[in-house]
């Protein structure tokens, strides 16, 4: 009887370290799992958060233009501004009325795109090219030889320019405007190859397109002389 009753006893201890045992390993369960939890929501989670709040902007600002880009916008302007000069003295000086139509459409899609580029600076924080007095003769950002930007006329030839009338003014815009749209082409396609910001790329696509067919055309006009 007295040893079955130590059996008994022995039997309810070893009940009572088990429940016992598992009482704490579920407790510590507990706690690890609310652990992991807190540690996910604060660790993981929120840092993750913070990343993606603030990555978005972050990624606007680093990627959503390129160096490229604020490059073709301030070659551009200038190289724009340069044809609209030339274009200028097309009324009073052109012979031929498809010389003066092909000016009058070159100003009209040139000059809003300088709007256009200028605004981009502005919105990037990069410098806009200065105006100057006419974007002729000393235009800022060209040197003399008109080599910084690609198809720039010379100062001498611009001035030259100015001074011819008639079919000789023809003949001289239209080569020279061929040689300036090959420039911009030229800069134009490296935009589409490298820029980064979608409207920029854009309008260096409809850039080759155009001036492309314009050149084209301007080589047909001069053929016909």
């Amino acid at each position: 009887m007295a040893s079955r009753l130590k059996a008994s006893r022995r039997s309810l201890v070893r009940r009572a370290a088990a429940l016992a045992g598992a009482a704490t390993a579920a407790a510590v369960l507990t706690a690890c799992g609310g652990g992991d939890s807190s540690s996910e929501s604060s660790g993981h989670a929120g840092p993750g958060m913070g990343a993606m709040s603030s990555s978005p902007s972050a990624s606007a600002r680093q990627s959503g233009h390129d160096a490229q880009d604020v490059s073709f916008a301030q070659k551009m302007i200038p190289h724009h501004r340069q044809a609209l000069a030339m274009a200028g003295l097309a009324p009073s000086r052109a012979g031929s009325q498809q010389v003066k139509d092909l000016a009058a459409a070159i100003s009209k899609a040139q000059d809003p795109e300088i709007n256009t580029m200028t605004g981009w600076l502005k919105a990037w924080g990069a410098k806009v090219p200065d105006s100057g007095a006419s974007g002729m003769a000393g235009m800022p950002g060209m040197d003399h030889s008109g080599s910084s930007v690609p198809g720039m006329m010379p100062d001498g030839d611009m001035g030259r320019l100015e001074k011819l009338s008639g079919d000789a003014f023809d003949q001289a815009f239209l080569q020279m405007m061929i040689g300036h749209h090959e420039g911009a082409v030229d800069m134009a396609r490296t935009e589409k190859v490298k820029g980064a910001y979608g409207p920029a790329t854009a309008m260096a696509a409809s850039i080759v397109t155009s001036q492309s067919a314009e050149i084209a055309e301007m080589r047909r006009m001069l053929g016909r002389r």
